[in-house]
């Protein structure tokens, strides 16, 4: 057998003179690699090397295929239990008037309530790239009045033709 995605050790690839077994079907201590295999075989299960970084090195003996399935299970559950983070986008432009403005701040402010990130940012056409100080005021007031739902993560910073600043959701408590 070779070593799989989980890179542990078994059985005779375990190299090592002496390791540490734990576990509950043994008694906890130091033996030699060799007796602490034929106490594994004579359960009829493996020697599995669970850390390589001790001295000696930490062995279970168990059912490996067993141990694995396992792993994987664990494995998958950190996976689903990460944050899944959604990115909405608001966007503006440089002479978004006061009506527009509430309407699109009243929309983020919920997505924010949700727990989305906004990503909120106004788009220069044409010439309209002048108005950029404008464009940094309506962002920067933006996050002023929805400071009660979210933090700025990212001031608004020019990339090509649009002013974009990055809102996150405040932790709930």
């Amino acid at each position: 057998m070779s070593k799989d995605a989980f890179n542990f050790r078994i059985n005779e690839q375990i190299t090592v003179p002496q390791v540490r077994l734990v576990g509950d079907n043994v008694e906890n201590g130091v033996y030699s690699t060799q007796k602490a295999l034929s106490m594994a075989e004579d359960q009829g299960l493996d020697l599995v090397m669970i850390t390589e970084k001790a001295n000696p090195p930490v062995c279970k003996i168990i059912d490996y295929k067993k141990f694995l399935y396992e792993q994987k299970k664990k494995q998958k559950e950190i996976q689903q239990n990460a944050a899944k983070i959604i990115v909405k986008e608001i966007r503006f432009g440089p002479q978004t008037d006061d009506h527009d403005f509430e309407f699109k701040k009243k929309h983020a402010k919920t997505f924010l309530e949700e727990g989305a990130k906004v990503k909120a940012y106004v788009f220069f056409k044409g010439r309209s790239i002048v108005y950029k100080e404008q464009g940094e005021i309506l962002l920067l007031r933006l996050a002023q009045e929805l400071e009660d739902v979210g933090k700025v993560e990212s001031l608004p910073k020019l990339e090509g033709k649009r002013m974009i600043m990055i809102i996150a959701p405040k932790k709930k408590k």
